[in-house]
């Protein structure tokens, strides 16, 4: 069966008995229907108090075409714990429509460890996504507006962007206002992915309602002729959008094909933006759930460092373990072995590919002095000799494997490493970031690149350093840094996947995003607004005479 016909044939519980499990009251949530809820901020106030439950991060070796399923080992680990007798909770972010129409497909799981309904989370779910592109677009009319009517601000250039929650390449580079009116001003503008937008980390790192208005006050949108900056409070902007986005801000309740409660809020994009759920979600996780399952997307070198020097940092919070998962088809892959030949057994090329995955570890346990486990997600056809292999090596290295076949046997199949994480998470930790916000802006991406991706050095493009020092010069210098990179490599470059020889990070220029908090460094040729692929999963998502919709993996 595929993973939609598995999730259809799954009988859900109504959203208030799934709430009723975490202590939650039907008074506390508002209802999407019978099997999705909106969850109110009430629940975190009223058990501010209580000591929070186990936080355990799930992040990835770097991915590969093949998928490692990170998602799905999220799910898997939060059904083994309550397999095990162990109150869990899952803390995941929202699908974006660009994956799901483009080549990555959707973001809820597979087999039998999926969150549902799995149709309704992978497309418009609560209208979350939808709230945050109209409110990015709101200021972005306003901005325009403003200039039309008279330019009261003296906007000399437009920095803020437009968005689309879809992978539309064509957007990269547009030209607006176009209509030949009298008064109107044409300019050269451009779309990012909505899941890549401050809007969308906005969300994901304010506090509450009165966080996310300042922080989308602090928006800054342009600057005049004499190079002063231009914030969205100076258009009043930030009541309107906070508007729009008063229902976003509260986390989503759905659950596990299992029906363990999960909470599914915010999607940043790893590769190109911070790539964590919202702050608020987890936190409410953490007073929910004796133990908390959060993903990172993409490899660690992203997902998890942006996990760490960012969210962590922001929230006040730390994992008290990190689940790394690989496959044997990925880690071969990253041996330098071809697609075709993946399924075959190769142990050189296993050996080959181990240094990806050692890299990940050192930088877990060894960099930022967290507690590590290795999840090998199982497939078919997997031999023993290269589990055993693996478990050998990884023994070597003082880092425990835990083999997981959560898709095919749900939580039953997950029940070793959620006894095994019982264990780790009480065991101490010297949790510590990769860089102080005082530091330089150079010196912290210096630290990330040569630390992280084990670069040998930074580039910078003339433009590069000319943001680093306007950004400087307005006082934001002490913000962490946001590195947008291809996620296939530690490098900068997508094809140099085994990173055997001395390479640099290429940085081609600097953002500020003064509501969200950080600086976006864009390294090498990465986009912020992805393209399809040549056959777009688009092509093959339907719907058929019963209404029913196919096509969506």
């Amino acid at each position: 069966m595929t993973d939609i016909e598995i999730a259809r044939n799954t009988k859900l519980e109504k959203i208030v008995d799934v709430a009723k499990k975490v202590g939650i009251e039907e008074d506390n949530i508002e209802q999407y229907g019978k099997y999705k809820a909106k969850i109110s901020n009430e629940v975190y106030e009223k058990r501010k108090e209580k000591k929070d439950g186990k936080l355990i991060l799930v992040t990835a070796i770097s991915p590969t075409p093949l998928g490692e399923g990170k998602t799905t080992m999220s799910i898997a680990i939060a059904d083994g714990l309550q397999k095990i007798g162990k109150k869990s909770i899952l803390a995941l972010r929202e699908p974006s429509l660009g994956p799901v129409f483009g080549i990555k497909g959707g973001a809820t799981g597979g087999g039998k460890v999926q969150i549902a309904p799995m149709e309704d989370i992978n497309l418009h779910f609560t209208g979350d996504i939808h709230a945050m592109t109209a409110a990015n677009n709101l200021l972005s009319s306003l901005i325009d507006n403003h200039i039309y009517f008279g330019n009261e601000l003296g906007f000399d250039k437009v920095v803020w962007k437009r968005c689309v929650d879809l992978n539309d390449r064509q957007l990269r580079a547009v030209e607006t206002g176009l209509s030949g009116e009298k008064k109107i001003v044409p300019r050269r503008d451009s779309f990012d992915i909505t899941v890549a937008s401050e809007i969308m980390a906005i969300v994901c790192l304010a506090e509450n309602i009165e966080d996310l208005k300042t922080r989308l006050g602090n928006i800054l949108v342009g600057y005049n002729k004499e190079g002063e900056p231009i914030y969205s409070r100076q258009l009043n902007a930030q009541g309107a959008m906070a508007v729009l986005l008063k229902d976003a801000i509260k986390p989503n309740l759905v659950q596990t094909l299992e029906h363990t409660p999960a909470i599914v809020h915010g999607g940043p994009f790893a590769n190109i933006a911070h790539g964590c759920n919202s702050i608020i979600a987890t936190r409410m996780a953490l007073k929910l759930g004796d133990y908390v399952i959060t993903e990172a997307g993409f490899g660690a070198d992203l997902g998890a460092e942006k996990f760490l020097d960012i969210k962590c940092r922001k929230a006040g919070l730390k994992p008290d373990a990190v689940v790394l998962v690989a496959t044997i088809k990925a880690i071969k892959y990253h041996g330098g072995v071809e697609k075709d030949k993946i399924q075959e057994e190769n142990l050189e090329g296993l050996e080959k590919g181990m240094d990806n995955l050692y890299r990940h570890i050192d930088n877990l346990k060894n960099k930022f002095g967290l507690n590590v486990i290795v999840a090998l997600n199982r497939y078919n056809q997997d031999t023993e000799r290269e589990i055993k292999f693996i478990e050998q090596k990884l023994n070597e290295k003082g880092v425990e494997l835990s083999l997981v076949e959560g898709w095919a046997k749900g939580g039953e199949g997950a029940t070793d490493i959620a006894n095994k994480l019982v264990n780790l998470t009480e065991q101490k930790e010297d949790f510590k970031y990769m860089y102080d916000l005082d530091e330089s802006i150079k010196s912290k991406i210096q630290k990330v690149a040569t630390k992280i991706y084990r670069a040998k050095d930074v580039e910078y493009s003339e433009e590069a350093k000319k943001e680093i020092e306007k950004i400087e010069k307005l006082g934001y210098e002490n913000f962490p840094v946001c590195i947008a990179k291809t996620q296939y490599s530690f490098s900068d470059d997508a094809k140099n996947l085994e990173c055997k020889d001395e390479y640099n990070i290429h940085v081609r220029n600097v953002e500020l995003k003064a509501g969200a908090g950080f600086i976006v460094v864009l390294a090498g040729k990465i986009m912020t607004m992805p393209g399809l692929p040549k056959i777009p999963a688009a092509e093959s998502i339907d719907i058929d005479e019963n209404g029913e919709i196919v096509g969506i993996f």
